[in-house]
């Protein structure tokens, strides 16, 4: 439920680095869409250190936050209320501040990922293959979790990682199992890739794309085409970017803090696609 519709017509993103992020973009195509002139939405550089100073400097104007980098789960001991898809994956990427004054998180990048893939026309995968092991990666975890019942084989470069994504595995109840990253190249052949590496770190692998490769999902969105990507597509391989991504689960984080359904998809799929062009 959004807050006040009369006095709370602010909401921002918060992390560091945060000037990079599109969320300004898309939230405000909403706005736009939506006929919403008295809302506003801003970017914040905030650190775990300073986020509870940042809420406590809140007023009754503020409808809800998007979080990023590092914020996701320091954010949690601030909340009144956290749902179970943030639960579960101990990441919240959502808050909203309802009439009452509580303090509500959620995940958008779970359903997001389901969402984008949804787009694309993946319903089901019989397995899948995910790339990294970062916070990413658990929520790519818990989004596969909804749509594949067999095995999911994460590649990673140690063993402190390979430990925390069979955990994850086992808190979602998946079929988990870990591989080196010196074997990534083998993760190119399953019928999903989820690609969820910071800039660069894939690239290597553009040289291993299999011939008819099947659907990769690459988290990433600038610089976009990643070389993996730009080499999947070439081969004739099902793509979904990081910007189909962030413009889903930007669409429900809009939906939850406004309290108008449908958010305006396309028109902020276009302003994010403008914002892109221009970097």
């Amino acid at each position: 439920m959004p807050a006040r519709a009369t006095d709370a017509h602010r909401a921002a993103v918060l992390g560091k680095p945060i000037a990079h992020s599109l969320s300004p973009v898309l939230h405000r195509a909403a706005y736009a869409e939506l006929g919403l002139d008295d809302w506003s939405y801003d970017r914040f550089e905030v650190d775990e250190a300073g986020l509870a100073g940042f809420f406590e400097g809140l007023g009754p104007e503020w409808a809800g936050l998007s979080l990023t980098m590092p914020l996701k789960r320091a954010v949690m001991p601030l909340l009144d209320e956290v749902s179970e898809t943030a639960a579960s994956v101990d990441a919240v990427n959502t808050v909203v501040f309802t009439e009452d004054g509580r303090k509500v998180g959620d995940n958008t990048d779970i359903p997001g990922m389901v969402a984008a893939l949804r787009e694309h026309g993946i319903e089901e995968v019989e397995s899948a293959a995910v790339l990294g092991a970062g916070a990413t990666a658990s929520s790519a975890l818990a989004a596969l979790a909804r749509i594949c019942p067999g095995e999911v084989v994460v590649y990673v470069r140690s063993a402190a990682r390979a430990a925390e994504m069979r955990e994850w595995g086992e808190r979602l109840d998946m079929d988990v199992r870990t591989a080196d990253w010196a074997d990534a190249a083998e993760a190119l052949h399953a019928p999903l890739v989820i690609a969820t590496t910071p800039a660069g770190a894939a690239d290597a692998l553009a040289t291993a794309v299999p011939e008819r490769p099947t659907t990769l999902f690459d988290v990433l969105y600038d610089p976009w085409p990643t070389e993996l990507a730009a080499r999947w597509s070439m081969f004739g391989g099902a793509v979904v970017g990081g910007l189909d991504l962030l413009v889903h689960q930007a669409v429900l984080q809009v939906e939850r803090m406004t309290g108008r359904t449908p958010a305006p998809l396309e028109a902020m799929r276009r302003a994010g696609e403008r914002a892109l062009a221009a970097r």
